[in-house]
């Protein structure tokens, strides 16, 4: 007899307890596309302008941002705060800044507004490319499993990515209202890289936050794809939460994080089992590590950066997983399973890993995917899951593979 599994709640959220109706989904309305959004468990952030920008240098990133943030504060900016992202790889520049000004709301997930359905997209007659092709993608695939067969490493996550171009100019406002309001719950952004160009998506993945001396670590590993019928649907969340391969794959990114975090808190908190999260797309095995930070000076960039890449989003030993990605996959990731975030002063922020996201300039978007790749993984399964998770855009754009 089969069980209904246990699904955690998305995130713990520090909602007031009766925020206006319209409060958050007023500023999701007000976001045009050169505004940076940011909306999360905890709250929404619309940003405006650029007061000031992180530098890029050879100063480690963390007090790149504190300086900056010291700046802007010496310069009488009211409550200044970094919002941005920032690459896979650390060492290239981050596309973060102090705005110039910044409106802040309650979490979308407590505005009642936010289950009003957005509108369809309009049709589109989108042309579309893989990158590497679904089946050069399974066949690097099959060659990380028979390099952990020999034992040369034991995970590696490897993505592919599609790139759509629209006949017409795109409509990212729309995109966005999809994205939030289909995982109102999960941590939604559009954030300029470059002139032109938006880094955007809808990530269930918190990497770290920091609230005084609280720290939280949400990491995800182990994954299946949802189903619209709903019995069929629990029992994939239940077979996943039994999955052998999914759950030590869990198991070794929630030992990294652990390890990762550790130094940083006098306590610290960490499950025996996974839960369950779900998105519009996909269920996720989940833990949240939980921790009390013993070094105040800390901010939640510098634990952030101590965290990434977890093996979620490169793998294990992460050196040697670096090396396999940049030899498998024929693109640079660029911001993809990088961060995305906002800090303050204090030191307090979230930060989020970059995944079901997509960037856009001009007319072109570029998808991104990945799945985790164990020694027990299959090639055609993982090449699916990769499928399964670009749902989360072409949904929201209207296109189909």
């Amino acid at each position: 007899m089969s069980t209904v599994p246990q699904v955690a709640a998305h995130r713990p959220t520090a909602a007031p307890a009766h925020p206006a109706v319209g409060a958050a989904t007023t500023l999701l309305d007000a976001y045009r596309q050169a505004d940076r959004l940011l909306a999360t468990p905890t709250r929404t952030l619309l940003a405006h302008g650029v007061h000031s920008e992180v530098p890029h240098g050879p100063e480690p990133l963390a007090r790149r941002v504190a300086e900056t943030l010291r700046e802007a504060g010496d310069a009488r900016h009211a409550s200044p705060v970094v919002i941005g992202a920032i690459p896979f790889d650390q060492s290239a520049p981050a596309a973060l800044v102090v705005p110039e000004s910044l409106r802040t709301g309650p979490p979308l997930s407590s505005d009642p507004l936010v289950a009003l359905p957005a509108a369809d997209p309009p049709p589109t007659a989108w042309t579309i490319r893989a990158e590497p092709e679904p089946d050069v993608y399974a066949k690097g695939v099959a060659a990380a499993v028979d390099r952990m067969w020999k034992g040369e490493f034991s995970k590696v996550v490897l993505a592919r990515t599609l790139e759509l171009t629209a006949p017409g100019a795109p409509d990212i406002p729309a995109w966005v209202q999809r994205l939030a309001r289909r995982d109102p719950a999960g941590y939604t952004f559009a954030l300029p890289t470059a002139p032109g160009r938006t880094l955007l998506g809808a990530s269930p993945e918190l990497l770290v936050s920091r609230r005084g001396d609280r720290l939280v670590s949400n990491p995800l590993a182990g994954s299946t794809p949802r189903s619209a019928d709903l019995a069929e649907d629990v029992q994939r969340a239940a077979a996943l939460l039994q999955s052998a391969k999914d759950l030590h794959e869990h198991a070794v990114v929630v030992d990294a994080v652990h390890q990762a975090m550790a130094p940083y808190c006098s306590t610290i908190r960490v499950p025996r089992q996974p839960t369950l999260i779900r998105t519009a797309t996909m269920w996720h095995l989940s833990t949240t590590v939980t921790g009390e930070l013993d070094h105040p000076g800390v901010s939640a960039l510098e634990v952030a950066g101590a965290l990434h890449p977890t093996p979620a989003v490169c793998g294990t030993p992460t050196d040697l997983a670096r090396t396999v990605i940049r030899e498998t996959e024929p693109f640079d990731r660029g911001f993809f399973t990088g961060m995305v975030g906002w800090g303050n002063e204090a030191g307090d922020g979230e930060w989020v890993v970059t995944i079901r996201c997509a960037e856009a300039e001009d007319r072109t978007l570029r998808l991104y995917a990945g799945a985790g790749v164990v020694a027990a993984s299959e090639p055609g399964a993982e090449t699916a899951e990769t499928a399964a998770k670009f749902r989360t855009f072409l949904n929201a754009v209207g296109a189909e593979l």
